[in-house]
C-alpha cells in the first residue's frame, strides 16, 4: 500500500481509504476481522459520518477494536457531520454536539479530519468557523474539510475559517466522471462540456485539497456497482482485459483508473469484505499507462471531441 500526503497537512496516509458506512450492520467479530485486515494490507485511513447507521458504523468500530491509545495511533479516523432528518445543519451547536457523539461513540479524544457533511444553503460561516476555532483549541479536532462542496462554498468558509480546509469528498468514479468530462469537453457544445461542479478538480489542485473519491465502484447517485453489470458490457470487457494484464481484479483497475489521475484522488472503498479490499489494494502497486486510462473513459461510454 502506498501512502499520500492529505491535502497542506502533515499526515502522511494510506493512499485508500475504507469507508465505513456498511458497518453498523456488521457483529463485533465481523468488524474487527475488517478492521485489522485493513490495517494488515496497508489502509489506515477510516472514513465515518454521524449519520451512518445512525451513528452505529462508529460505535461497532470502536467496540470491535477494544479502542485504546495503542491501536488508536496506528490509525487516522475522519468523521463527517451536518445531515439530520429533513434538513442540513452546520450551526456551532449542531457541529460542536457531533463531534462530542462522535467522540464518545468512537471512544477516542480527538478526531484526525472533521468534514462538513452536505452544504447547508442557512450556513452562516462565521459560525462554523466558531465551531473549528474551538474544536482545534480543545484538540478534539486536528484537521478539517469538507464533503460534496463546490469551489465557492469553499472560498466562502475560507473567508471566515482559519483552519486549512485539506479535504474535499466527492463522488467519483469511471462511470461519474463531470470533475473531468467538461475540461476535456471544454468550449464545445457537447452535453459534457457543461461545468456542473465549478471546475472543483482544478481548484483542488490549485490549492492543494485533497479530492477523496466516494462511491468509486457506483453508477448514477447509488444506482449500483458497476463491475460485472450486464448494463456496461464494453466497460467490464475493457477492464478485464487490463486486469488480465496486470494479474489483479478489475475492482482493482477501477481504483488504479482513479489513483493514476495526478491530482492524487483518495479513493474511499466501503467493501466489507476483507478478502476483496486485500484484492482492491493491490491498486496502488499498478500505474496505468496514458493510453490504457484512456480507453478505460471511452469504455465507459464517453467521447473525445
Amino acid at each position: 500500500m502506498k501512502n499520500m500526503k492529505l491535502g497542506t497537512s502533515e499526515l502522511t496516509v494510506s493512499a485508500i481509504s475504507l469507508g465505513c458506512m456498511r458497518m453498523g450492520k456488521l457483529s463485533k467479530s465481523e468488524a474487527a476481522n475488517v478492521i485489522h485486515n485493513a490495517l494488515d494490507v496497508g489502509v489506515d485511513f477510516f472514513d465515518h459520518a454521524d449519520i451512518y447507521a445512525g451513528g452505529e458504523s462508529e460505535k461497532i468500530f470502536a467496540d470491535a477494536i477494544d479502542m485504546n491509545p495503542t491501536i488508536r495511533e496506528k490509525m487516522f479516523i475522519q468523521t463527517k457531520a451536518g445531515i439530520r432528518k429533513g434538513y442540513f445543519d452546520f450551526s456551532k451547536e449542531h457541529i460542536l454536539s457531533s463531534v462530542d457523539e462522535s467522540l464518545k461513540r468512537l471512544k477516542t479524544d480527538y478526531i484526525d479530519v472533521f468534514l462538513l457533511h452536505r452544504p447547508d444553503a442557512l450556513v452562516e460561516p462565521e459560525e462554523v468557523a466558531e465551531a473549528f476555532s474551538e474544536l482545534e483549541k480543545s484538540g478534539k479536532v486536528r484537521h478539517f474539510g469538507v464533503s460534496n462542496h463546490n469551489p465557492m462554498q469553499i472560498e466562502l468558509l475560507k473567508k471566515y475559517v482559519q483552519q486549512d480546509l485539506i479535504v474535499n469528498q466527492l463522488q467519483f468514479s469511471i462511470m461519474h466522471t463531470s470533475m473531468i468530462d467538461a475540461g476535456i469537453q471544454m468550449n464545445t457544445k457537447f452535453e459534457n462540456s457543461m461545468d456542473r461542479d465549478g471546475s472543483i478538480l482544478d481548484y483542488s489542485r490549485l490549492n492543494n485539497m485533497t479530492i477523496q473519491a466516494w462511491s468509486p465502484f457506483q453508477h448514477g447517485f447509488f444506482k449500483g456497482v458497476f463491475i460485472d453489470h450486464e448494463q456496461f458490457p464494453a466497460l467490464n470487457a475493457k477492464l478485464q482485459e487490463i486486469s488480465d494484464k496486470y494479474e489483479v481484479t478489475k475492482s482493482a483497475i477501477a481504483i488504479a483508473w482513479i489513483l493514476r489521475h495526478p491530482a492524487k484522488i483518495q479513493p474511499v472503498v466501503g467493501t466489507m469484505n476483507p478478502e476483496r479490499l486485500a484484492s482492491i489494494a493491490k491498486a496502488t502497486d499498478i500505474i496505468l499507462t496514458r493510453e490504457e486510462w484512456y480507453e478505460i473513459y471511452l469504455a465507459a461510454g464517453n467521447e473525445l471531441p
